[in-house]
């Protein structure tokens, strides 16, 4: 037949590649030039006409066809409709035509893969395809307000717990414009982001919680009790948020550079107790970034020339330094039986966890600082209160003990004990002082210490002005001396 204006051009021609006794369904309404190609076709095939597009498409799921024909220029955004359906079968995101009801028209087969349905959604309602899911906002009836405003509406699904769905939908009127006709909606998977920020928030949260402590818990607990404390709080967030069941935390030693360990769940007990050191050859991988404050991810233990053993049957490990204000307090390490079992997701949010753990333990050492200086002042003024009257009982029994020498034993004996005993009263102050007063290996040492030569040195010092001598015990003294 005669090309027609109002056919579509797939159909034009002289010769319509259609074959005979062909079963055809029209779309549309066309002019007297498309009625009569339809009259012809219908001579020798069998011709099914509809007027609408969701009766098309009903027809087209439920009866067999082998040819669509579309007719006239009112058509025209339901033929691109269904001229597009190729190409949207390859687009990453799931593509669905509701009716007015909310019933499912068409899908693309990604809708599928992301409902988990085997067989086709047509006829369902969208939210039954999904099975339960919980509408997150911001628009909580997003085809309803498409349908009753024209314009687009945004919304969240969650299905599930590991699930999440971006859902916009855009309305597709008639002719006229009057009303929509059909809802175009577009099915994004966002999964991935969401539990990115959510686990991103976690570990923010876990670090406000890691460093608090309530005014009851510092008075109250020890500082190896909140050590403890600290070390259950890391090894919860590590495995339920983290999802790492391995976990080696060493904390470095600034002296000595010795890694020395903190908490080791998962690991050998040949591994625990390795002594390492701060040194990139000869330490594994943990030296190695304590040496250089980079992490590392070990893709295959077998084949890592750095990788000491450490958790049984270990295969992969990812290792980050605890770093605060540029300063390296230690390494935090975890392990996989599984090779390749980390990836950048899981180092970057270790290195945000980690940083995390390096101000938790920067406030426990503050902590910890703040009873050593206490107590070293305590010490201070309990020796300055005490240092003038033991003098002057040490020099007073030692007068007497100078006159009775030779002539009455018992007195001399229970004169040199009083002085042997006096003299002990400084040193149990300052090792009262030291017992209350407890370090970690990585804070720097008290002043007491700090002059080892002349520690435990008898001083004999004279001069007639009190304040000098005053001001010489608290001298000497701080540092060890008798």
């Amino acid at each position: 037949p005669p090309a027609s204006q109002g056919i579509n051009p797939a159909f034009s021609g002289a010769n319509p590649p259609v074959p005979q006794h062909s079963r055809l369904l029209v779309l549309g309404r066309g002019d007297e030039p498309a009625a009569q190609v339809i009259e012809e076709l219908g001579e020798q095939n069998e011709v099914v006409r509809v007027e609408n597009l969701a009766d098309a498409l009903e027809k087209l799921r439920q009866e067999k066809f082998d040819g669509v024909l579309l007719l006239g220029n009112a058509v025209t955004q339901e033929s691109s409709l269904i001229e597009s359906c190729g190409i949207l079968e390859l687009v990453p995101d799931g593509i669905v035509l509701l009716d007015p009801d909310l019933k499912i028209l068409w899908s693309n087969k990604r809708l599928l893969e992301l409902t988990g349905r085997t067989e086709s959604a047509v006829g369902c309602s969208f939210y039954d395809a999904f099975g339960t899911p919980e509408i997150l906002g911001p628009d909580f009836c997003p085809f309803h307000t498409a349908l009753g405003s024209g314009e687009p509406a945004r919304s969240s699904l969650r299905v599930g717990d590991q699930s999440y769905f971006e859902v916009h939908t855009r309305p597709v009127f008639d002719e006229d414009g009057d009303s929509p006709l059909f809802l175009v909606v577009v099915v994004r998977d966002v999964s991935d982001e969401v539990l990115q920020r959510q686990k991103l928030s976690a570990i923010y949260q876990a670090g406000l919680e890691l460093g608090d402590l309530s005014a009851e818990e510092i008075l109250d607990m020890s500082v190896v009790e909140r050590i403890e404390l600290l070390k259950s709080k890391i090894l919860h967030y590590t495995q339920d948020l983290l999802k790492f069941e391995t976990v080696e935390i060493r904390l470095l030693d600034r002296v000595s550079r010795r890694l020395e360990p903190l908490l080791a769940v998962g690991m050998q007990p040949t591994a625990a107790g390795r002594d390492l050191f701060a040194d990139a050859r000869d330490n594994g991988v943990t030296g190695f970034v304590a040496n250089t404050g980079k992490s590392y991810l070990c893709e295959d233990t077998e084949n890592d020339p750095l990788y000491l053993p450490g958790a049984p049957g270990a295969r992969s490990s990812l290792t980050v330094p605890l770093v605060l204000h540029d300063e390296i307090l230690g390494t935090f390490n975890v392990e996989s039986k599984q090779p390749g079992a980390f990836n950048e997701n899981d180092l970057q949010f270790l290195e945000l966890f980690s940083r995390e753990v390096a101000v938790a333990l920067n406030t426990l050492e503050l902590l910890v600082a703040e009873k050593v200086t206490t107590a070293t002042e305590n010490t201070k003024l309990i020796l300055r209160k005490v240092a003038q009257p033991v003098d002057e009982i040490i020099n007073d029994a030692a007068w007497v003990l100078e006159r009775y020498i030779g002539h009455e034993p018992d007195v001399c004996k229970r004169l040199s004990r009083i002085l042997e005993r006096t003299r002990e009263i400084k040193q149990l102050v300052h090792e009262v002082g030291e017992s209350i007063a407890p370090r970690r290996s990585h804070l720097p040492p008290p002043g007491r210490q700090q002059h080892p030569l002349i520690r435990d040195k008898r001083v004999l010092f004279v001069d007639g002005d009190e304040s000098i001598r005053r001001a010489a015990h608290e001298l000497l003294e701080r540092f060890g001396c008798n």
